[in-house]
């Protein structure tokens, strides 16, 4: 009872790819150990953007699955889906009270995003900060695993935190970030200078994890490098150090030993190398995946039990609101 809690989660909008892994998963697996950890398949978020029913039900699945392959436990974790706890609805319409305008104005993903959509913008793609600081403080969080992207939104849950018990007396634990000493940040394959993402357009820049293995192989060797063809660790040469920093996190092998192994070697040789490696890795997980993934009993056992082990938690912290508030119970 006495670890910290982490709350984390990942969108069911697309296939996770090998950053997914790298940068947040395969780290999540270590934090079991050490903290209390709520982790959700975050499918509210998911809306903002039009989805296809069908298509957004499997991805969910699949997101579940991919994280108990990839070795997240549920009898250490609490593992459900977003939308089976109502209370994150809840809270976040209660926290838009207690949030400005021009506090969700600013947030750098609804800017760049609504440049795009002209104005057609959904209410839910202003607000979504809102629901995000809702999931985090639903759950007293002590920590939260955040990328550069999502560092602004976590400071909103700060402040609306801190805001909210100085006008009400405290109620919610402001949550930190949890800055991760592990797991570089992958960038893609095509494009080094941004962030592997699953929404990219060239199918040849990222990984994903439920790729087939032959096309992994041919992703890896047509990735781009210089025209050097020296396996060096600088901002110079982004693409080579890329490939690096997933050699780095795939083998438990520092940067220093991987560099002086292939000293004097081409790109081939290392790429090729690399490709086994990404290989290896990813064959057993999806081995796994397609296990769990075919087990319907067993993940609709897992989400049931998640989401009554959060709901309880949950109801918790939004009692604790409401009566706050002023609000007068049922």
């Amino acid at each position: 009872m006495d670890k910290k809690i982490i709350f984390s989660g990942i969108q069911p909008s697309g296939d996770l790819t090998l950053g997914n892994y790298i940068g947040a998963i395969k780290n999540w697996v270590k934090l079991q150990e050490e903290y209390n950890c709520y982790y959700c398949v975050v499918d509210l978020h998911a809306i903002t953007v039009r989805q296809n029913p069908t298509d957004l039900r499997k991805r969910t699945l699949d997101v579940l699955a991919l994280y108990l392959a990839c070795g997240i436990d549920p009898e250490k974790n609490v593992l459900f889906i977003q939308s089976h706890v109502p209370a994150h609805s809840e809270l976040a319409w209660l926290l838009n009270c207690n949030i400005y305008m021009g506090e969700l104005s600013r947030m750098t993903q609804f800017k760049d995003k609504s440049s795009r959509q002209g104005e057609s913008i959904n209410v839910g793609l202003f607000a979504y900060p809102s629901l995000m600081a809702a999931d985090i403080l639903l759950y007293q969080t002590d920590l939260v695993p955040v990328g550069d992207d999502q560092k602004q939104h976590l400071e909103l849950s700060r402040d609306v935190a801190q805001r909210f018990n100085h006008a009400y007396s405290d109620t919610f634990v402001v949550p930190e970030p949890y800055i991760s000493k592990e797991g570089a940040r992958i960038m893609g394959l095509q494009d080094p200078s941004a962030k592997m993402s699953k929404s990219g357009e060239n199918a040849n820049d990222y990984i994903l994890l439920l790729d087939d293995l032959k096309m992994v192989e041919k992703k890896i060797k047509r990735s781009v490098t210089d025209s050097l063809g020296i396996i060096a660790y600088n901002n110079e040469q982004l693409g080579i150090k890329n490939l690096l920093n997933i050699y780095k996190e795939l083998s438990g092998k520092d940067i220093e030993t991987i560099v002086a192994e292939y000293e004097g070697k081409g790109y081939g040789i290392f790429k090729s190398d690399l490709a086994d490696l990404v290989v290896s890795t990813l064959k057993p997980l999806q081995e796994e995946f397609n296990r769990i993934r075919k087990d319907k009993a067993y993940l609709e056992s897992i989400y049931i039990k998640g989401a009554e082990m959060a709901e309880r938690q949950a109801q918790r912290t939004l009692r604790k609101v409401k009566k706050k508030i002023g609000f007068i119970p049922r």
